[in-house]
């Protein structure tokens, strides 16, 4: 596994005055290009061959100031970052690189642990947490930290309520075909349509996750924790929009029931919507983002570098509001208008995004000298 000492040397031969910000091309890469061109970075974006042109051609910098990628390098695959020829030249241009869910869907974690030898800005090891099949994953952060989230059944015998199955589909392994069972027969039923479909495999049903499903108002929280100034900001709320769930939901009751018997809902991630919330669980939200990030110091030493997101639902029990999480974004949030809503505003007097939060950090830990504290 790289060791802290070797990024550390690695930030110590580099020019500082002339870092340049890396991304994949995709996720939140524009968003964080945009950000770090604000504060006078140079950026370049890591693409796959046959999806480059938002970067390469719709958003490249132009002469005239318009765009946010200045540099580009098409792979064949995003996989081939890992060459040692590709990482030479990213190191010679002073590259951090900012991670995202792209960076782990494409890539083997053992790869990015042991082979990727640059700065990530953000934890490394922390990401693959995300995975519900790795040991001291983020249920056992939430548990940890005593943040709420929906009882997991450790056997589809044991379901006695309406629970949500998050089984990976066959096709897309990153993408999740979620389904519904109230009991074991149901369970049975359901699974069994789906691997005649060919929609999930066996396999990927033994090691599905079996989620209590709570009724509440879904919602995101987006926070960043700011290693520098050892401070929790909120960086916005949001909610998903899903394909074909958000299709479905539109159609009245009746016509939903006759649509459900051609085709199987699904919860596929296409784009998010910003979503308020009331101001009297502002400090709620707080609170449990400083539990997270606190409890992440205890177990994976430094903690959490950042963006992160926990991702649920409140609901409405027993007389009172409670957040319910279902998933934890260990980077940055796929969302790229968490500042659309008013929280950074209220902190900084304007609307800050998530890529301008990253380079406002990037900036101020060259300025103090500090930058190895935050890249891993």
């Amino acid at each position: 596994m790289i060791k802290r000492s070797d990024i550390e040397k690695i930030i110590d031969s580099y020019d500082t005055s002339d870092i340049t910000i890396g991304v994949l091309g995709g996720h939140s890469g524009l968003d964080v290009s945009h950000g770090a061109k604000k504060y006078g970075f140079h950026t370049l974006a890591v693409c796959q061959k046959g999806r480059e042109k938002t970067y390469t051609k719709y958003y490249r910098t132009r002469k005239d100031g318009r765009g946010c990628i200045d540099e580009t390098i098409v792979l064949d695959r995003f996989a081939d970052i890992i060459k040692p020829e590709v990482q030479e030249i990213l190191r010679e241009k002073n590259t951090i690189f900012v991670h995202n869910r792209y960076f782990w869907v494409y890539f083997d974690f053992k790869d990015i642990e042991d082979k990727f030898l640059l700065p990530i800005y953000g934890t490394r090891s922390m990401v693959k947490l995300e995975e519900r099949d790795v040991p001291k994953n983020q249920y056992y952060l939430l548990e940890k930290a005593g943040i709420r989230y929906p009882k997991i059944f450790s056997s589809p015998k044991e379901i006695d309520r309406l629970v949500l199955v998050k089984v990976n589909e066959a096709i897309r392994g990153y993408e999740r075909a979620f389904f519904y069972a109230s009991s074991y027969e149901d369970y049975k039923h359901k699974s069994r349509e789906l691997l005649e479909k060919k929609i999930i495999t066996k396999e990927a049903l033994e090691k599905a996750v079996i989620e209590e499903y709570i009724v509440g108002a879904p919602i995101n929280f987006n926070y960043f924790y700011s290693v520098i100034d050892d401070e929790l900001e909120i960086m916005g709320t949001d909610i998903r929009r899903q394909t074909n769930l958000d299709g479905l939901i539109r159609l009245p009751a009746n016509e939903q029931l006759e649509v459900l018997k051609y085709l199987e809902p699904k919860m596929i991630e296409t784009g998010h919507i910003a979503a308020t919330t009331k101001e009297s669980i502002i400090e709620k939200i707080f609170e449990l983002g400083e539990k997270f990030v606190s409890t992440t110091k205890k177990e994976y030493p430094p903690g959490i570098i950042g963006p992160f997101a926990l991702q649920g639902a409140i609901a409405a029990e027993k007389g009172r509001e409670e957040m319910v999480v279902f998933d934890v974004s260990m980077r940055i949030p796929g969302s790229p208008l968490t500042s659309f809503t008013p929280h950074t505003s209220y902190l900084y007097g304007k609307p800050i995004s998530y890529g301008e939060r990253i380079a406002m950090e990037i900036k101020k830990a060259v300025e103090e000298d500090r930058l190895a504290e935050i890249v891993t």
